[in-house]
């Protein structure tokens, strides 16, 4: 049984914790063993915890189970975090040549939280380089490799997160979402990524890509975990001028499967168009499930989305330059070349461009105003098609070439630019490799977009298949 406890979920491993059926050590060494026996293909990792270290910690927390001192279900639970978030007295390297050795002095809050809640680390996981980039194809760590198919990218920014999630080379991980940086790794390997409300979950201590658009959340194997995950996280915190105070919500206790009465929005015009037919039959298929669970459907427009994708540039490009202005003045040449590029292009945006991507944002924020007067949620595919072979620059759909960062992060932007809670599951396969529907709520509707979620999953649809890695590695 030890052998595969790293398959688990967080749901099943911590009742078996908590009645001390098993213990920290044994998840660890499990995990130990898949990432010994997996990772140097996929390159999930940028640091793994040495086995004595991490045995070590794991046996603490097991003393303080078995003394009585359970705190809930994180309490030894082994996870693997993206690499930009501070670690007291550990390196930080944000998937940098620049930051390469850059030591914390304090832990972020996420960190800090997740060590109340009785969590540890396995290690830290690859990104795209300072988060600024859809592919996880990082010149300074190597390319991360999508756990189905180790020619195809994985995603990014967090595709670390996604590809160990995905590969059972840890329990569970956190991602952080700026254009959809957690939820389109979570849709290319095949798990749930959820973004939360802008604010909820403080972001101090994580390094920034661009203020206004920055999410930190869960990336995990099942929408109960995020919901676990997420009741960890949240919370206000003076540290982060982005930080809201919101009321506490039982997360894990919302999901009870009952959508009934509930309304889906659907957008054709913005997030139907240009997508693969396989995605589009797949995620028309959900939603009727979830009509037949007593969801009801509308057509909804909203004409301001036609802005969506010049607000995100012209907003991400400027924040982003300006954070990183002092080093690409300094060391121009320590930036991998597709991320220089990105900081050159980004020092172009000019002020009044910078104004009117603000001016577009607010036209959307009061167009979803009204649209969330007639819908409890929005639905949509998360990704246009599949996970595109590494190097690729295009993505074929529908018999048209199109860009294929800009492809994956177009349906994701509009979370993004709002601060609107989205989230991402696997609803099936196309060619062998996962399709992801993408949840969408107003402010603060966790709850609400996790139970649409849940009760989506409880039809099983990937049917319990998770990448076959011997087979995949035999290829």
């Amino acid at each position: 049984m030890t052998e595969n406890l790293a398959t688990k979920t967080i749901a099943e491993l911590a009742p078996m914790i908590e009645s001390k059926e098993i213990s920290p050590v044994d998840i660890s060494k499990s995990l130990l063993s898949r990432i010994e026996k997996y990772d140097g293909e996929i390159n999930s990792y940028i640091e793994v915890t040495a086995e004595e270290q991490l045995l070590e910690k794991a046996s603490k927390i097991e003393k303080e189970i078995m003394d009585g001192q359970y705190k809930g279900p994180l309490h030894g639970i082994p996870v693997a975090l993206k690499d930009i978030f501070y670690i007291k007295g550990e390196k930080t390297t944000f998937g940098s040549k620049i930051h390469q050795n850059f030591i914390a002095d304090q832990d972020a809050t996420v960190i800090e939280k997740l060590k109340d809640s009785g969590a540890f680390l396995t290690g830290k996981l690859t990104m795209h380089e300072y988060a600024a980039g859809g592919t996880n194809s990082n010149e300074h760590y190597g390319y991360c490799r999508n756990p189905w198919d180790l020619s195809r990218i994985p995603g990014g920014s967090s595709g670390g997160s996604g590809a160990a999630v995905s590969a059972d080379l840890t329990i569970a991980s956190l991602g952080t979402d700026t254009g959809g940086s957690i939820r389109i790794p979570a849709a290319a390997c095949g798990i749930v990524g959820l973004k939360p409300t802008h604010g909820l979950v403080s972001k101090f201590g994580c390094f920034p890509l661009a203020w206004s658009l920055d999410h930190i959340g869960p990336m995990t194997k099942s929408v109960t975990d995020a919901a676990i995950m997420l009741q960890q996280i949240v919370g206000q915190d003076k540290r982060d001028a982005t930080s809201i105070i919101a009321p506490l919500v039982d997360y894990a206790a919302s999901l009870t499967g009952d959508i009934a009465g509930k309304v889906i929005g659907i957008e054709e015009d913005f997030f139907f168009s240009d997508v693969d037919p396989d995605v589009e039959v797949a995620v028309k298929d959900a939603i009727k499930k979830l009509e037949s669970l007593g969801a009801k459907v509308e057509t909804v427009k909203i004409p301001s989305l036609k802005y969506a994708n010049y607000a995100e540039y012209m907003t991400f490009l400027a924040e982003a330059a300006l954070i990183h202005k002092k080093n690409m003045r300094l060391c121009p040449e320590d930036f991998g070349p597709s991320v220089r590029s990105t900081l050159l292009v980004g020092s172009l945006v000019e002020t009044d461009h910078y104004l009117e991507a603000q001016q577009m944002r607010r036209l959307m924020a009061l167009d979803f105003e009204q649209v969330w007067k007639q819908v409890d949620v929005l639905i949509a595919p998360t990704l246009p098609t599949i996970a595109y072979p590494i190097g690729d620059s295009t993505v074929t759909i529908n018999g048209k070439d199109i860009p294929s960062n800009f492809s994956f992060i177009r349906y994701n932007i509009p979370a993004n630019l709002l601060g609107l809670p989205s989230i991402a599951l696997p609803i099936g396969l196309s060619n062998g490799m996962p399709i992801s529907l993408q949840i969408m709520g107003p402010a603060l509707s966790e709850a609400t977009i996790l139970n649409m979620a849940y009760a989506f999953e409880q039809v099983n649809p990937l049917a319990g298949m998770k990448p076959n890695l011997d087979a995949v590695f035999a290829q």
